[in-house]
């Protein structure tokens, strides 16, 4: 196995290609930070529970009433 050889790159290029390569990880991070979930599918559940649950509620209050 051998051993890896690090080269050596000269000054002025290394703080321009530092500045790039610092640019483009603010533009990465920049791009991932960003939270922008979908709950589109989560509404229309929590919709359908509450739906559910209402019908749940006038059918018991319905019921209270035959059965009195």
């Amino acid at each position: 196995m051998s051993s890896k050889v690090k080269r050596k790159v000269s000054g002025l290029n290394t703080t321009a290609s530092q500045s790039q390569s610092n640019a483009t990880l603010s533009r990465r991070f920049s791009a991932t930070t960003e939270f922008n979930p979908d709950y589109t599918q989560v509404k229309a559940g929590l919709k359908r529970i509450a739906l559910l649950a209402a019908t749940f509620v006038v059918i018991l209050v319905v019921l209270a009433f035959i059965l009195k």
